[in-house]
């Protein structure tokens, strides 16, 4: 009876790694990635005043994994633009979203249940993207473990790892949002289904690529949904980093909020050095605008 469960689940995931993505799932992928294009403070206005740049940036969204693997493997950057089905259909995607009348498309694709299927299914494309990129890049360096595993950050991460240039096309600069300083739960774990991948790859994990696809999709897809259900930021991965972290790096999170209140109150044991007088000058302030703002609600009433 295991044998046959075995033998099942085994041709289950073969048949899933051999479902085409085109168009059904790379259609989500596009409409989950321009939603996200879309809620940027100035993503609007920018496509009325500059369609071209808002153009730019929804390309960004939906190629940015290729042209970054492309640029890690010596590649021509524009390479996947070749694909004109792929790119119309991108294309379409950004005007029904940003141009169609009375946003009927944008409220029907961000309706919540919809929405849902739609984050699942872009799941899908991204743990298949980054099997591509790790087989691409064994073709290229059969021992070069690194690059396979980069590769195929990069082909997982998408437009995260472009964010900056991406701000850049929109006319905003915001370094502190870099990705690499703040990753998000789908960066770290591109990240780690690239490691995955590349021991599954170089025959250090005796597993078939298709089980690990199909395993590793199932966990995206159950960790992606739920969180975008619960509107939560938050990384399945903290609670296991926040252990591992302070034992191979030495330092726990939150060491510096610790380091500041500790200053703060030796500070304020002392009394009289400058962390006491800083403590006092803005509570004097305060008191100040309070007073003045009572004394302004009193003038009106009378």
């Amino acid at each position: 009876m295991d044998l046959l469960s075995a033998l099942s689940l085994g041709e289950l995931a073969l048949s899933f790694s051999r479902v085409p993505l085109f168009p059904v799932f790379d259609l989500s992928y596009f409409i989950v990635s321009i939603l996200y294009l879309k809620y940027e403070p100035g993503a609007v206005e920018l496509s009325r005043r500059h369609p071209v740049a808002s153009w730019l940036c929804a390309m960004l969204h939906c190629f940015g994994s290729y042209i970054l693997a492309d640029l890690l493997l010596g590649e021509p950057l524009i390479d996947y633009f070749s694909n004109n089905s792929s790119v119309l259909l991108a294309s379409a995607v950004w005007y029904l979203i940003f141009f169609c009348p009375l946003d009927l498309f944008y409220k029907c694709v961000s309706f919540l249940p919809v929405k849902l299927i739609f984050v699942a299914m872009k799941e899908v494309v991204r743990v298949r993207k980054i099997a591509v990129g790790i087989h691409h890049a064994h073709h290229h360096y059969h021992h070069g473990w690194f690059i396979m595993i980069a590769t195929g950050w990069v082909k997982g991460s998408g437009v995260a790892l472009m964010s900056n240039l991406e701000q850049l096309l929109r006319g905003v600069w915001k370094p502190e949002t870099n990705e690499f300083l703040h990753m998000s739960f789908p960066t770290k774990a591109s990240l780690y289904g690239a490691i995955l991948f590349t021991l599954q790859q170089t025959r250090w994990l005796p597993v078939s690529k298709a089980s690990i696809i199909f395993i590793f999709t199932m966990f995206m897809v159950s960790c992606k949904v739920f969180l975008t259900a619960t509107h939560s930021h938050n990384s399945p991965f903290d609670v296991l980093e926040g252990y591992i972290c302070p034992v191979l790096f030495g330092a726990a999170w939150g060491g510096d909020h610790h380091h500041d209140s500790h200053s703060a109150s030796h500070g304020g044991s002392h009394g009289g050095g400058p962390g006491a007088q800083h403590s006092v000058l803005p509570a004097k302030s305060k008191e100040e605008l309070s007073e003045g703002s009572r004394k302004k609600k009193t003038k009106k009433a009378d």
